[in-house]
């Protein structure tokens, strides 16, 4: 299933990947996907988090690789994502409710699960997602750059 993912995703991945695995042991702990998890603004058990990981865990060793975080990751893809799950997403960048994503807010958001970005890098996301030129993301925006990214 992963061999259907292009070079440029499995790259994203493996940065997405090293995001999660904190102590950089090529290994996602239960532990290291809570906290992404939770800077996520999601809430998951213990129970949910071991739920996930065997989800993906081929090995059955309670940790997921990069090889099982690439098949989670191409499955994911394949379910393209609800549009609940997209209006949470945009609910969880827009923190002052206002109907848009700020450069503010974007740069809070991805502070916080771990990826430092210049203004530059934050002004050069906005301004992919901007189509009407405002200076902000608001939710049609957001949902054709998440759909462009399935």
């Amino acid at each position: 299933m992963a061999d259907a993912l292009t070079e440029e995703q499995v790259s994203e991945f493996k940065e997405a990947f090293s995001l999660f695995d904190k102590d950089g042991d090529g290994q996602i702990t239960t532990k290291e996907l809570g906290t992404v998890m939770r800077s996520l603004g999601q809430n998951p058990s213990e129970s949910e988090l071991q739920d996930m990981i065997n989800e993906v865990d081929a090995d059955n060793n309670g940790t997921i690789d990069f090889p099982e975080f690439l098949t989670m990751m191409a499955r994911k893809m394949k379910d393209t994502d609800s549009e609940e799950e997209i209006r949470e997403a945009f609910k969880v960048f827009d923190r002052d409710n206002n109907g848009f994503i700020s450069a503010a807010e974007l740069r809070h958001v991805m502070t916080s699960i771990g990826e430092k970005l210049t203004e530059e890098e934050v002004d050069e996301m906005i301004r992919e997602a901007d189509q009407d030129g405002d200076g902000k993301i608001d939710y049609n925006e957001f949902v054709q750059l998440m759909l462009a990214k399935n």
